[in-house]
């Protein structure tokens, strides 16, 4: 069973940024997908952000398009997700997420791995 842990979040004022990354290891196979996601206090989790290994194709949720970025470094077995102009709204804990077992990638339960999360907290 392969490990995911995720670093970089922290409290920021509106309008900036922030790098968040997701180490993994110790997955047998290549990892086809992977996501982060955001939690926030009394909410579901919610996709934010998917990469696929074949071509690098991405996936957004529609409220970050344009500020967020995801990238992954398969040397460094790495995801990135790049964050700017942040909003109060992107107030949450993110985590990332591998092992898909198919269907649609912003769907939490399409994954078998998560890491531990980091708390990302934007404020006005």
């Amino acid at each position: 069973q392969g490990q995911l842990v995720e670093s970089g979040g922290e409290s920021v004022q509106a309008g900036g940024s922030l790098r968040l990354s997701c180490v993994h290891s110790g997955y047998k196979y290549s990892i086809n997908l992977m996501a982060w996601f955001r939690q926030a206090p009394g909410k579901e989790r919610e996709g934010v952000a998917g990469i696929f290994s074949g071509g690098g194709g991405t996936s957004y949720i529609d409220s970050v398009k344009g500020r967020f970025t995801i990238s992954r470094d398969n040397g460094k077995n790495t995801v990135y997700l790049q964050m700017n102009s942040l909003k109060p709204e992107d107030t949450a804990r993110y985590y990332c997420a591998a092992n898909f077992v198919g269907g649609s990638w912003s769907d939490p339960s399409r994954y078998k791995s998560w890491g531990q999360g980091t708390q990302v907290t934007v404020s006005s």
